[in-house]
């Protein structure tokens, strides 16, 4: 069973969460709120959240511009005024921005509107403190959540992200990536296969690369297209790529597990760094696993998980 559940942000986007199974009558650990990568949307999780809701509430979120949840009209850099080079890569934006109320503020896709939706989540539903489990960009959120709100977070996984700046370089390899898309894909299982096998970004075979993009294509009328829009995936990534974020990761108090993918993004000097920086860190290595390490070892990803949670449910019942 999966039900949804709107959550209204601060500057009022309408979030879409996802409650997975029906809570336990009597849940003996504490609940957990799954936030997914960039590009990524809250029905990734779903493997993860059949084991994971056994003895837990499982709740996951569509980020602003991701899944179900309302794509915010940007204005600025990256948005409908912003500059020629980005013109070209919007795909569909469900909802358009709602109206402001008098006073609020404007809709955006930067860092502290990510963190300020998690915790308006983990408030209406009542989910905390919580265990906050995070992938890529959604690990980011997490652990600024943790730093800023530790009444509200009562563990941290940080799945497969780094603390350091990626740069200006990166944020342009990433435009001409997108450019390179050849949508539309005439099928869903086209999708698959690009992005799993011919993609130039690929350098083999990567099914769990392909199963995770082909779960954010729809049928549009003249085909496979993306749920979000490429232009707003840029003005959601500008907010952090350049910037390192060690500061923030050494406020968080909780105990955090840092997973590493083996063939992923963050590698083994960093991850062992972010351990050391963190007051409770530990570490978890996947093998054969890329930066989707979810769809590529989901058992491997339990086996790592399971022991972590174990220990935090056990200090929460003391």
């Amino acid at each position: 069973m999966v039900q949804r559940i709107d959550v209204t942000a601060a500057d009022g986007v309408r979030l879409a969460a996802w409650e997975f199974r029906d809570p336990p009558a009597e849940p003996r650990q504490p609940a957990v709120l799954l936030l997914h990568g960039l590009m990524g949307r809250a029905l990734h999780w779903a493997g993860t959240a059949g084991w994971l809701g056994e003895h837990r509430r499982v709740v996951a979120l569509d980020q602003r511009g991701h899944g179900q949840s309302e794509h915010p009209a940007i204005n600025g850099p990256g948005g409908p005024g912003g500059p020629a080079g980005l013109r070209g890569l919007s795909g569909p934006t469900g909802f358009g921005a709602p109206p402001s109320a008098p006073g609020a503020p404007a809709p955006s896709l930067g860092r502290e509107a990510f963190v300020a939706d998690a915790e308006a989540a983990i408030e209406q539903l009542g989910l905390g403190p919580v265990v906050v489990v995070g992938h890529s960009m959604g690990a980011l959120t997490g652990w600024q959540l943790a730093a800023r709100r530790p009444d509200l977070v009562q563990a941290l996984v940080i799945c497969d992200m780094r603390a350091s700046a990626l740069g200006e370089a990166s944020q342009q390899e990433w435009e001409e990536w997108f450019r390179r898309w050849p949508l539309p894909f005439p099928t869903q299982d086209a999708a698959r296969r690009w992005f799993g096998e011919d993609d130039p970004r690929v350098e083999r075979p990567d099914p769990g690369r392909g199963a995770f993009f082909a779960e954010v294509m729809h049928q549009a009328a003249d085909g496979w297209r993306p749920l979000f829009s490429r232009r707003q995936m840029l003005t959601a990534r500008e907010t952090w790529v350049h910037d390192a974020h060690w500061e923030e990761l050494a406020q968080v108090r909780c105990p955090t597990l840092v997973v590493r993918a083996l063939d992923g993004e963050l590698g083994r000097a960093e991850a062992q760094e972010m351990v050391r920086v963190l007051p409770a860190g530990q570490y978890a290595e996947i093998p054969d696993a890329g930066h989707y390490v979810h769809f590529d070892r989901p058992a491997a990803l339990r086996a790592a998980l399971e022991p972590f949670l174990e220990g935090v449910a056990g200090v929460a019942s003391r």
